[in-house]
């Protein structure tokens, strides 16, 4: 992000010339793998919590003879 600021610093007509495209490329694709590490987890996560709802829904049912 440095060097996109950097970059931008430079002044208008650098950064509309597309001079900055490479450090802007580089910033989305670090920002991307972060939003998918992110995506994973919630993921995982949500999972688990679906998983752990079914096994009590089923404990419960069991419980009750509605099997």
């Amino acid at each position: 992000m440095n060097a996109l600021d950097e970059c931008h610093a430079r002044g208008f007509l650098y950064k509309s010339l597309g001079n900055c495209n490479t450090a802007k490329q580089h910033v989305s694709d670090c920002l991307k793998v972060a939003r998918m590490k992110r995506l994973d987890a919630n993921r995982a996560a949500g999972k688990a919590k679906r998983d752990e709802k079914a096994r009590k829904i089923a404990e419960i049912n069991k419980e009750l003879g509605l099997d």
